[in-house]
Parts: structure tokens; C-alpha cells; sequence
């Protein structure tokens, strides 16, 4: 069974929610048993999801109240057939702490082939957590396929 790990940088916005987006959309094409995990670059551990992911998700009839950040580790990485992020700068980080990763490690635009940065919507508007959320359910859904193929490609 793959193990999909997608990465922000608080995992407390757009990680929680691209996990939560992403497990419904393989289970909504037979991957129900596959596993989907978030992390932070720059995560302080047990933080929860922001109130407004919370309630974003809620209206995607997702619930991602039980969330609670963490940041990204060597065994982490290790165990993931495929890590996803939201920015360059967040897989560039990656990389030079786990040059390892280098071959599983993509922006979750680029699954889609239209590599662009997915913006923070932290302090920001319930709207901007919206447009948020909306970027990556159709990164996700335009990628879906390429993400699955990555995934076999790389399990373990």
C-alpha cells in the first residue's frame, strides 16, 4: 500500500487540507487503503489545523478537526513513496536536508503538469482559504492520475 506524504510549511492550512482532499479523491477511484500523511517544514508538532481549513473542509464534507501538525522527518520521508508539496521552496528545502527524497519529491501542481506555487492563505480571509482550497482539489483531480503512477512507481 503507498504512502503519500504532502508537505507545507506549519501544516496547519494548506497540508491538512491537500491531505484530507487527496485521501477522498483515491478513495474516490478504488485507493480507499492507501496512505495519505501530512507534515511542515517549519511545523511545531501538535499545533491544530487553523480554524478556517477546519471550516473549509467542513464544506467540502471533510473532517480534518482531529489534525494536529508535525514536522517533517528523515522517517518520514523514508516511508513515503511520494511527497508532495506546496511550493518550489518548500522541495527545495526538502532536498538539501534529504537529497534521498531527490526522485519521489514533486510540487503537487507539477502532477497536474502546470508547476505553480500554492500561496499560504494563513491571516488571511475565509475567501482566501476557499480559493485556497479550491487550487488544490483541482491540482489534485488534474494530476490524479500521475500521482497514482508515481505512487506504484515508487512502492515499497
Amino acid at each position: 500500500m503507498p504512502t503519500i506524504l504532502v508537505i507545507c510549511t506549519a501544516n496547519q492550512c494548506r497540508s491538512p487540507m491537500a491531505e484530507a482532499l487527496l485521501r477522498k479523491h483515491l478513495a474516490d477511484a478504488g485507493y480507499a487503503d492507501w496512505r495519505v500523511e501530512s507534515a511542515g517544514t517549519q511545523a511545531r508538532n501538535g499545533i491544530p489545523a487553523t480554524d478556517k481549513s477546519v471550516q473549509v473542509m467542513r464544506e467540502y464534507g471533510l473532517d480534518i478537526s482531529q489534525h494536529r501538525s508535525r514536522e517533517v522527518t528523515a522517517e518520514m520521508l523514508a516511508r513515503a513513496d511520494l511527497v508532495l508539496t506546496m511550493t518550489s521552496g518548500h522541495k527545495e528545502a526538502l532536498l538539501v536536508e534529504f537529497a534521498e527524497a531527490r526522485d519521489k519529491t514533486f510540487m503537487l501542481s507539477e502532477m497536474s503538469g502546470f508547476p505553480v506555487e500554492i500561496a499560504d492563505p494563513v491571516g488571511q480571509s475565509l475567501e482566501r482559504y476557499r480559493e485556497t482550497a479550491r487550487d488544490i482539489d483541482m491540482f489534485i483531480r488534474n494530476g490524479l492520475s500521475a500521482i497514482i503512477e508515481h505512487a506504484k512507481g515508487h512502492a515499497q
